[in-house]
């Protein structure tokens, strides 16, 4: 049993490593038609620094917070532009940037953007709560063991991730932004049109 939580952890820590170095870099332009040079422009300017390159997210299934026995698949999304959140109700950073999710979901979910919410830890009475009170209508999932985020590499929430139509992350964020703005929007729409 040991040797086979060893391995676990083993490959748990390597697994993280790749991901964290994979994302650790900005992409450089994709495209030698000038296109991944704007799209990388873009992204700059708004403070979300595109990946050196395009990786898979690891596929999930976890329980939608407000509909109690349903789940939601990230890979079921692909087609749409995913923002990924992992955040906590506890978080005051997570808090603050909410709102400027709220509306950016409110505005670009008919063009094709998901926001999937991440819960790291809490129940699904809390989270809840907590989304009716603040009029918060975006989906948001429970990963109330961390499994998740473990695998993620979340160290510090809230940690954001762009994933394209075609089912890969583009770009990560960590900590905490007004996603609302002239500049988000722009790089928003590079991945929607």
């Amino acid at each position: 049993m040991k040797k086979h939580f060893l391995f676990l952890r083993i490959w748990s820590l390597a697994a993280f490593a790749v991901f964290f170095l994979l994302c650790s870099f900005p992409v450089r332009a994709q495209s030698s038609s000038g296109g991944g040079q704007d799209m990388a422009r873009v992204f700059r300017e708004a403070g979300l620094p595109l990946l050196r390159q395009r990786v898979s997210p690891r596929d999930f299934s976890l329980p939608l917070a407000s509909a109690p026995g349903e789940t939601v698949r990230l890979s079921s999304l692909k087609g749409k532009v995913v923002f990924l959140n992992f955040w906590a109700t506890w978080c005051p950073p997570c808090r603050v940037e909410m709102p400027s999710m709220e509306a950016l979901y409110n505005k670009y979910k008919e063009r094709g953007l998901e926001i999937l919410a991440v819960n790291c830890g809490e129940s699904a009475e809390e989270v809840t709560s907590f989304m009716r009170n603040n009029n918060f209508t975006f989906p948001t999932v429970l990963d109330s063991d961390n499994r998740m985020s473990n695998i993620y590499g979340i160290q510090g929430i809230p940690t954001s991730f762009l994933i394209d139509r075609e089912g890969y992350i583009v770009a990560r964020l960590v900590g905490s932004i007004d996603w609302n703005t002239s500049r988000i929007h722009a790089a928003l729409e590079c991945l929607i049109d």
